[in-house]
């Protein structure tokens, strides 16, 4: 449970101006706005260290308590989009029926990344039996990472097949761009 002693104002002032700004395209000045509308006299500065302080520990306790199902055969690629003018790598895992595990956001394409986005995704989601991932270098070498810091019998089964990736890699065909609030 997070938790919200010591603070100046109530917990469902604060979780409010978070889901506002983490919600909607508002800025700081925004939400300071509409709470001072509904008689809350906080400053932008205030909100924004609440949502830098609380957004990872909401997402934490989120993820615990809302974890879906998923199954164990992952597809995992990444693809290259612009968010903001600023080009960025999108890591996405999906399952076999095309269910998404997870996504992360990284500036670069490296090994690094790649096992950052898997120990994320395993976390969140529990070890896969199987992962298929495309012809890329970075993302087979992190399994291979994983691997070998796992037991013989958990190993995850790594898969370079071309055409059981199409789940993932056609649904970035359409996409261009994403506009990200902040």
């Amino acid at each position: 449970m997070i938790s919200f002693k010591d603070r100046h104002f109530m917990k469902s002032i604060i979780l409010m101006a978070i889901r506002w700004h983490l919600a909607y395209a508002l800025s700081y000045r925004d939400i300071e706005e509409l709470m001072a509308e509904r008689g809350v006299d906080v400053d932008h500065s205030t909100i924004n260290r609440w949502v830098v302080k609380y957004s990872p520990k909401l997402e934490s306790e989120f993820t615990k308590r809302c974890k879906n199902t998923v199954g164990s055969s992952w597809r995992f690629d990444e693809t290259y989009i612009k968010i903001k003018g600023q080009w960025r790598y999108l890591y996405r895992a999906v399952d076999k029926s095309g269910a998404t595990i997870d996504l992360i956001l990284s500036k670069n394409r490296d090994k690094l990344a790649a096992k950052r986005f898997l120990n994320k995704a395993i976390g969140n989601s529990g070890r896969p039996e199987k992962v298929t991932v495309n012809k890329s270098g970075s993302n087979n070498a992190a399994l291979i990472s994983i691997n070998k810091t796992l037991q013989k019998c958990d190993k995850i089964e790594d898969r370079q097949v071309k055409y059981l990736n199409n789940i993932v890699e056609s649904d970035h065909r359409y996409r261009t761009s994403i506009t990200v609030a902040g």
